[in-house]
């Protein structure tokens, strides 16, 4: 019994600076670095209004996941309040949405590291650097949490470290201490700051919210907390510092370059230090895309195999994703989500980019399903004030205005039809179960009512 006791205490012993560290860690990715060149083209530079709208969204929606957690730490995380506040038709179909969205962009972050890779090595096919990735991914899965939150710390750091370079060249130019080929230029009318409209604004939401995309994750980490009570504390800090840092770098590019010069293919910091000659830049911030980049999809490896197992433990999946042996990882639930990868980096590298845009667009929404799912179950689970029902009515709201904004947006809107798509197979195969579960239940009440003992005088 003693040394079960002390196998908890060591297993949580995070304190909530080091997770406010590992959210910055697993948040910081490839979204922000590079997806963000696409929404400023999109919105100009009133993306800061839909990066302010993402951030409020995402700490509201971390706030209820927190309070749950901090009123009772669940291994299982978001899924396992879904299943506590709405029954396990819902904790079956927020685990499988959330694992099949997260394999699915999986493939998308591999590939794209991939590419990244081939600036310095442009002979090397694309698959080598996907399965060195993968294997390197899974490698630190297997080793432990320990070293996987040791790791996201560091790298936190250095994505920090080169978003601040950026800050502080930028500032230099603006002080004018570094000359550039165009002057610093300040927009000075509407259509300099909101080129796109309304319209515009509302479609480059959804890519605001893919910069914060992650705090599923800092909630399964939660339940390591020293003191569960501090992860209220843990989100406050790391959503408010990533909100500065975004709002202040993206805030300075909008200013260094004309929002019509961003794209896709470059991070939006090398587009807007272009004009400056610094040699050392696209090298610099080319490292700094795959350090994000593998944090994020490390990350996102912690919270798939986590979710799996727990969808094991509790019979929403078969239970050899549960059985542990000598690995860290269940040996099932290792190989089903290597096979999950696998399939995603194929399609990644056979289908056409559109397509494939597509699926991960439609990905990336099933994951913000999932945090309406979050704010609905803290309803049923938390004794809410009326503060905080209005909080979380906004988060809802912030949610469903970067949801339909993809309906704006030609390359977004296929993706929101395929992710209605996704949660319907999944709603169809959850309610086929249901009348397998409830089966199960008059079986377990019929039991019990045999066994009951007779009342004694």
């Amino acid at each position: 019994m003693s040394k079960s006791k002390s196998g908890a205490k060591e297993k949580n012993n995070m304190k909530w600076w080091q997770l406010s560290l590992f959210g910055v860690g697993c948040t910081i990715g490839t979204g922000f670095f590079l997806g963000s060149g696409l929404a400023i083209k999109m919105a100009g530079p009133a993306i800061l209004l839909a990066f302010l709208i993402a951030a409020l969204g995402t700490y509201f929606v971390y706030d209820a996941l927190s309070k749950m957690t901090s009123q009772e730490p669940l291994k299982g995380g978001f899924r396992s309040y879904a299943k506590k506040a709405y029954g396990r038709w819902a904790g079956f179909s927020s685990g499988w949405v959330y694992w099949s969205s997260e394999v699915l962009i999986m493939g998308s972050q591999l590939t794209a590291l991939s590419i990244f890779s081939r600036f310095w090595f442009p002979n090397v096919p694309l698959w080598i650097f996907t399965a060195i990735y993968a294997v390197l991914g899974l490698t630190i899965i297997l080793i432990g949490v320990k070293v996987l939150n040791r790791l996201e710390n560091i790298l936190a750091i250095l994505k920090i470290s080169a978003i601040t370079m950026f800050i502080v060249i930028a500032l230099l130019a603006l002080f004018g201490v570094i000359e550039g080929d165009r002057p610093i230029q300040f927009p000075n009318s509407a259509n300099e700051i909101i080129p796109h409209g309304t319209i515009g604004l509302w479609s480059a939401v959804i890519f605001a919210f893919y910069a914060f995309g992650g705090i599923e994750i800092l909630g399964l980490m939660a339940t390591k907390l020293k003191d569960p009570s501090e992860a209220p504390k843990a989100g406050k800090v790391m959503l408010f510092t990533l909100m500065f840092i975004y709002v202040l770098s993206i805030g300075l590019a909008v200013m260094m370059v004309s929002w019509n010069e961003f794209n896709t293919k470059e991070s939006t910091f090398v587009v807007a230090l272009n004009a400056y000659h610094l040699p050392f830049i696209p090298h610099f911030f080319n490292a700094a895309l795959i350090i994000a980049g593998f944090s994020t999809m490390t990350a996102s490896l912690y919270g798939v195999t986590s979710v799996l197992e727990t969808l094991g433990e509790e019979e929403d999946a078969p239970a050899c994703f549960a059985k542990k042996g000598k690995l860290k990882v269940p040996l099932w639930t290792l190989i089903i989500t290597m096979l999950g990868i696998t399939a995603s980096i194929v399609s990644a590298l056979v289908l056409p980019d559109k397509i494939y845009e597509w699926v991960t667009t439609a990905a990336g929404l099933m994951l913000l399903y999932n945090w309406l799912f979050i704010l609905a179950s803290s309803r049923k689970i938390l004794e809410l004030k009326l503060k905080e029902k209005i909080m979380y009515t906004i988060g809802a709201l912030f949610i469903l205005i970067a949801v339909s904004g993809t309906l704006f947006h030609d390359t977004s809107r296929p993706g929101f039809f395929i992710s209605l798509a996704f949660i319907g197979v999944i709603g169809i195969i959850t309610f086929i179960l249901s009348f397998k579960w409830r089966k199960e239940k008059t079986k377990e009440k019929s039991k019990s009512k045999v066994l009951k003992p007779w009342p004694t005088a």
